[in-house]
Formats: C-alpha cells, sequence, structure tokens
C-alpha cells in the first residue's frame, strides 16, 4: 500500500502494472487503495468481459475515446485528480495492455493501474508490450511479519523491531510460525484461519487454489506443453525430500531431457507459481547475477502453506515438538526462508561433494552466505567451509535456536526471520565500530 501511495504522488508517473501469482490479493489491494485515497474507483475486468466492453478495445485505442467510453458504460465521471482506473486481469485484452503506452504519453495526469495473474506469460507471446510506458511493482503472499499483523501482533513486531535480540516472547512466536507453516501465506487462507481456526478449511482453500493453477496449465497452454508443466509441478515435492544439490529433470520423468522441459519451468517462473534459485560459483564478486549458472538451478513454491498442502504434511507434524524438519530434510524450512526473503535475489553455492550453503545473498556491498537449519541442531559443515574458505564479514544461520550474534555469524530465530534486514544492518555497524 505504501508502494501505490508513493506511485500515485510521484512526479512523472506511468501507468502501473501490478503483478503477481493468482490469488495473492491484487485485485483487492488496488481496490482498497482507491477506496482510501480516491474519491472514485473505475473498475474494469477483462476476465469475463461484455460485449461493449470487447467492441471498445476492438476499436481506436486513443485514451480519451477510452476514458469517454468509460464514463458512458460506468455511469460515472473519470476525473483525473479524483478516480483510479483499474484494469484487472488486463492480460486477457492484449489491446488494453498496449494502450498503456498511449495513456503514459498522451494521457499521464490520469491515474490508471492494471493487475495480471499471468502477465508474465502473456508478455513473452506476441503482444505488443509498452516497454519503457509503465511502472511496476510485484505483490507476494503475505510473509510472516504480515502474519504476525494479521492475528492481531503488531505491537511484538514493534517491540521486537527496537529490542532484536529479547526472547520474551518466543513461546507467542514459535506458535504462530507452526500455524504459519501450516497455513501460509495466501490472503483467504490466513483470513478464514484468522476467523474460523478449522484446518479443514485452510486445506480445501488450499486445494481450490492448487487446482485453479492446474486449470490455467491447459487454458493456456497447448496439450503437450500443459503436460510436461503438470509434470515438472507434480516433481517438486520430490525434488525436494531427496535434497539434491539441483533440480533433477529425471525426477520429472524417467529419462527426461531440459530442453524437453525448459518451457514448461520458463511458464511456471512466469506464472509466479514458482522461484528459481540459480547456482552460482564465484562466490566473492559483486553482482552475484553476473555469476550465476542457469544450467543447475532450484525451484521452490511461491507459498509455504501451499506447498506444505501440496507435499501432504500434516497438521499434527507441523504441530509437534518432534523433528519434523529433519523427517523432511528442511524442505519446509527452505521454503519458509525463501518466501520471507522473496523481495531479494538469492543464490546458492556448492562447493564439492556434501558441500552446500542453502542461500547466497547480496546486501549492498556485501555478500551474506544463509544456512537454514531447521531444529536446534547447528552443527553446519558445509557453511564452516564456506567460511574458512572465503571469510566473509557476516555469516547468517536460520534456526529454532534464539537470535544471537556470535563474531561474525548471525543466528536468527525462524520465527523472529522478519528481523532479518534489522540484524543485518545491526550485524554491520557493529562490525565497522569494532
Amino acid at each position: 500500500m505504501s508502494e501505490l501511495v508513493k506511485w500515485k504522488g510521484r512526479k512523472g508517473r506511468k501507468p502501473l502494472l501490478l503483478e503477481g501469482a493468482r490469488q495473492v490479493g491484487k485485485t483487492w489491494l488496488l481496490k482498497d487503495f482507491g477506496k482510501r485515497h480516491f474519491k472514485n474507483v473505475a473498475y474494469i475486468n477483462f476476465q469475463n468481459p461484455s460485449r461493449e466492453l470487447i467492441a471498445l478495445f476492438n476499436g481506436s485505442i486513443e485514451p480519451k475515446r477510452i476514458i469517454m467510453m468509460l464514463e458512458l458504460m460506468l455511469n460515472m465521471n473519470i476525473s483525473p485528480a479524483e478516480t483510479l482506473i483499474i484494469f484487472d486481469e488486463v492480460q486477457e485484452a492484449p489491446r488494453a495492455l498496449t494502450s498503456l503506452k498511449y495513456f503514459c504519453e498522451d494521457t499521464p495526469e490520469y491515474c490508471l493501474a492494471t493487475a495480471g495473474s499471468l502477465l508474465g506469460i502473456f508478455l513473452h507471446k506476441d503482444t505488443s508490450f509498452p516497454v519503457g510506458k509503465v511502472n511496476t511493482l510485484k505483490l507476494e503472499p503475505m510473509d510472516f511479519e504480515e502474519f504476525l499483523w494479521a492475528n492481531s501482533r503488531e505491537n511484538i513486531v514493534t517491540f521486537l523491531q527496537s529490542n532484536l535480540f529479547e526472547t520474551a516472547f518466543n513461546e507467542i512466536l514459535s506458535d504462530l510460525f507452526k500455524q504459519y507453516l501450516y497455513i501460509g501465506g495466501m490472503p483467504e487462507t490466513v483470513a478464514d484461519w484468522i476467523e474460523n481456526q478449522n484446518v479443514e478449511n485452510a486445506n480445501a482453500i488450499q486445494e481450490e487454489i492448487l487446482s485453479n493453477y492446474r486449470k490455467d496449465f491447459i487454458k493456456h497452454t497447448d496439450n503437450t506443453t500443459a503436460v510436461r508443466i503438470r509434470q515438472v509441478f507434480d516433481s517438486l515435492p520430490a525434488q525436494f525430500a531427496r535434497k539434491n544439490d539441483k533440480f533433477l529433470y529425471g525426477t520429472v520423468k524417467s529419462g527426461a531431457r531440459a530442453r524437453e522441459y525448459e518451457m514448461a519451468i520458463e511458464w511456471l517462473i512466469d506464472a509466479g507459481i514458482v522461484r528459481r534459485v540459480n547456482q552460482v560459483g564465484c562466490w566473492d564478486k559483486i553482482p552475484l547475477k553476473s555469476y550465476a549458472g542457469f544450467s543447475a538451478f532450484k525451484l521452490y513454491f511461491v507459498d509455504v502453506g501451499l506447498f506444505r498442502h501440496f507435499a501432504e504434511i500434516p497438521f499434527e507434524v507441523i504441530q509437534s515438538n518432534t523433528a519434523i524438519f529433519d523427517e523432511f530434510n528442511g524442505l519446509v524450512a527452505e521454503q519458509f526462508v525463501l518466501q520471507q526473503l522473496a523481495k531479494h535475489t538469492l543464490y546458492y553455492w556448492t562447493g564439492g561433494k556434501d558441500s552446500e550453503v542453502d542461500f547466497l545473498m547480496q546486501y549492498g556491498s556485501e555478500i551474506v552466505p544463509i544456512e537454514v537449519k531447521s531444529g536446534k541442531n547447528v552443527q553446519a559443515k558445509s557453511l564452516k567451509i564456506f567460511r574458512e574458505k572465503y571469510a566473509p564479514e557476516i555469516s547468517v544461520r536460520f534456526s529454532l535456536k534464539n537470535t544471537r550474534l556470535d563474531n561474525d555469524m548471525l543466528n536468527i530465530s525462524l520465527f523472529s526471520s522478519f528481523l532479518y534486514e534489522n540484524l543485518l544492518d545491526y550485524s554491520s555497524k557493529k562490525f565497522v565500530k569494532q
């Protein structure tokens, strides 16, 4: 919301593209933004357009004509200063997407925001995309901090942001952390959980979301590609359970080759359903992106709750104090950490046989190795090898142990993960002072 407010007041503002996976809350967010910060909202949904709407965009897409006709269709005045125009599921109307170029050039005074669940896919087709004529934002599922807000725990978040190593709320955070692993951050699932605390409801909503993803495979691709997307999609729990050091095509289908499934993987990434983390071989040079290898990578789900449901990990296992993560090779813990760090581009490092650092992150001018340990046993052979070899200024370990700073090792409790940037800043300042 704060980014949308900044966009509204930005000098040289362009039409906005709000991207994100299906059902992460894009439509709700734009409507709420319009209700809070504008007098009127002109909402147009291209998912199931009327004949009049189809005819409108089949004709001239000169902005003033479109605005005049929308005023008649919606029976409202569309004012540049007082109205937010929303084009929803804009990828379904290629000419509406193309019109953004002319809104930018000819009528920049209007606030036009667009949303689309499959924008990434359609932008790689023959659609005339208005390059350089739009501002973009991406909406992710709720992270753990936002889950705490939703559970009316803002006071704890605020307190811990100023008291980074306090452990007084660990029991409360631990319980909510387990809930989040099960529920995840899809808004509908979170809202229902807060109201009803019903596991069966949560599973039903998650299954419906996954079902809608599967329907998209068929609706928006040819039969051969749809089958391959489904095969990659269904292989993801097995990819994690085997703790491979990279995505293995043989896990998708015996004898499968990369060239057969590259398009399927790109489709899932473009749809926002999975995230790709590439291997990097040269860790000590920036930007890390320049040294990433694209043949070795891992795929993660967009949301830890959806992944938990897909992998059929029951509530009793999440809630128990037994070795939930050890049993599943830490797959849920890695999914969780990746989701908390979603705004950063992450990589991973391998250094030979049985030596792998879960994530590498560029933080300013520093490269931070990140190890994810799924319990209180924090022995990390790979991170030790990495630190001895490269001597990074700061290393990070997520685990169930209390948050603390031991020399150049920053231990972050998994259920205090929302403090990671505050802690990294604190660590940097501490090292500079020393």
